[in-house]
């Protein structure tokens, strides 16, 4: 059995007025893909290893977009020339017999807003109606009609913080197996739920999202079970059909699936309500910095998250902390390669006058000028904490206002773990104050040691106050933009013939 392989993931903010571009992308074309995943923990080389147990499958690598980091809309060549070299490895790789698409699922470029659905309807233009399709997605990524239309199963996250990129792999491979092997013949059901959530609810092993997700792995697990999940988007791409959405598969029962799948988003709803974040103003959160006595406090500015699509150049914290003169220890990343060309152009040691943030998002941050050591300069590049893949911010500086010390890379890279503070010699815990630029991390990487943990109200395009965005273009009402509104579920289904 031949089964290809393609890969396309990126998350944006459509809030970021900072473009995506080709660029910002890791592209793989045939064998690179299946390299580029080596020794990688996540879903492509997870799939890969389930596949490479049967001897009577023949694998075949089509295409990789993985995106470097989240980021802005995607510019419309960009997108064109992705969605291009994505299908033409379709094209080169027929006939197949099955295919497995790793996919994110809150992409969104300047003339497509459904960029996953279409290269979907696009492959089945290519390969037929009865090769099998599985899709892997983010459970932060928007399920469209077109997705359920063109594909045989959809496959989900069920952690967050993501942990099982690889078991996600692994349960996508092995459906597509049944499939293939005559044992499974998916039917999808799937239910919208009005509601953009955040907050630490959403913590899959202590929030209340965890029964949400109980009652999922329950379906899944069932004796019928073949996939079942929740969607709770990404609030920060401004879509039609952005809203959270239960989805389950069942074998041949359409009906068990529509019951399951109305059972899951009941739960998500009765919680909804209390899936919110509560913001402590900077200002505030910097002066209970200057009143906790000893240990780390971590300053969490999730408004200016580079993996939920925010530019990275928010300097807010950073402002009030000079501002009000703080004294202890602070660690904080920044974006700003104007900064850092002028710290190479100085050299480790020297002292330069430049301003820090505001270099791309001009509309929410004004550049602040400081006065600043080169404390170390580095290309960039490094492994994640987690994942040990490749990760490139670009030539970095390392700055000193101070007490302050200032990460700044050229170009927004991940945040959501302690590589990039590690990779240029700095130890959170060595420091008063920590800003992290992520809504969250696993709780070791800071959360289960800082002496306090602040969810700032920072402004920034990835702000927790969804209210604050301005969204246009998805259905209204939509919790938390409306309150006050009742909602009944009402099912969809889908079923290959």
């Amino acid at each position: 059995m031949r089964i290809l392989i393609s890969e396309c993931k990126q998350e944006i903010s459509s809030f970021n007025p900072v473009t995506s571009h080709y660029e910002d992308f890791n592209i793989s074309f045939g064998k690179e893909l299946f390299e580029f995943h080596k020794g990688v923990r996540n879903e492509v080389g997870s799939a890969v290893d389930v596949f490479a147990g049967r001897p009577d499958v023949e694998l075949v690598p089509g295409y990789g977009a993985r995106a470097i980091t989240s980021g802005g809309t995607l510019g419309a060549a960009d997108w064109d020339r992705i969605a291009r070299e994505f299908l033409d490895a379709v094209k080169n790789a027929r006939p197949v017999d099955g295919i497995y698409f790793s996919l994110h699922g809150a992409m969104c470029a300047e003339n497509e807003l459904d960029p996953e659905g279409y290269l979907l309807q696009e492959t089945r233009k290519l390969v037929g109606e009865k090769i099998p399709i599985v899709v892997s997605l983010d459970l932060h990524g928007i399920l469209t009609e077109r997705m359920l239309q063109h594909s045989d199963a959809i496959v989900v996250y069920h952690t967050y913080p993501h942990v099982d990129f690889y078991t996600t792999g692994q349960r996508a491979a092995r459906l597509l197996l049944k499939i293939l092997d005559g044992k499974a013949r998916p039917v999808m059901a799937m239910v919208v739920v009005p509601a953009l959530v955040r907050g630490d609810e959403m913590i899959t092993e202590t929030g209340l999202i965890r029964h949400v997700i109980k009652a999922a792995q329950e379906a899944e697990n069932s004796k019928l079970g073949l996939s079942a999940g929740m969607f709770w988007g990404n609030p920060f791409t401004d879509v039609p059909e952005l809203r959270s959405n239960s989805i389950v598969v069942m074998d041949g029962d359409v009906e068990e699936a529509a019951e399951q799948a109305v059972r899951i988003a009941g739960i998500f709803w009765e919680h909804h309500e209390k899936m919110r974040v509560p913001l402590t103003s900077v200002p505030d959160a910097v002066r209970i910095a200057r009143e906790t006595p000893s240990g780390t406090v971590i300053l969490v500015d999730a408004a200016d998250a580079t993996s939920s699509g925010a530019s990275g150049d928010s300097n807010a914290i950073l402002t009030e902390l000079v501002k009000s003169g703080y004294q202890g220890r602070a660690l904080l990343p920044i974006v700003d390669a104007p900064a850092v060309a002028a710290a190479f152009e100085a050299g480790v040691g020297e002292t330069i006058e430049v301003t820090l943030g505001g270099s791309l998002d001009r509309k929410r941050f004004t550049p602040l000028p400081v006065q600043a050591r080169v404390k170390m300069l580095s290309d960039g590049t490094f492994r994640s904490e987690h994942q040990r893949d490749l990760w490139h911010g670009g030539d970095t500086a390392v700055l000193e206002i101070g007490n302050i010390v200032i990460v700044v890379t050229s170009r927004p890279v991940s945040l959501f773990d302690r590589s990039l503070f590690y990779a240029h010699g700095q130890d959170p815990k060595d420091f008063n104050v920590v800003v992290v630029k992520s809504p969250h991390c696993e709780p070791h990487m800071f959360k289960t040691w800082a002496a306090r943990y602040i969810d700032v109200d920072a402004p920034g395009s990835t702000s927790a106050d969804v209210k604050s965005l301005g969204h246009t273009r998805g259905a209204r009402p939509m919790f938390p933009l409306d309150e006050n509104f009742e909602w009944v579920p009402e099912v969809k289904t889908y079923q290959r013939a």
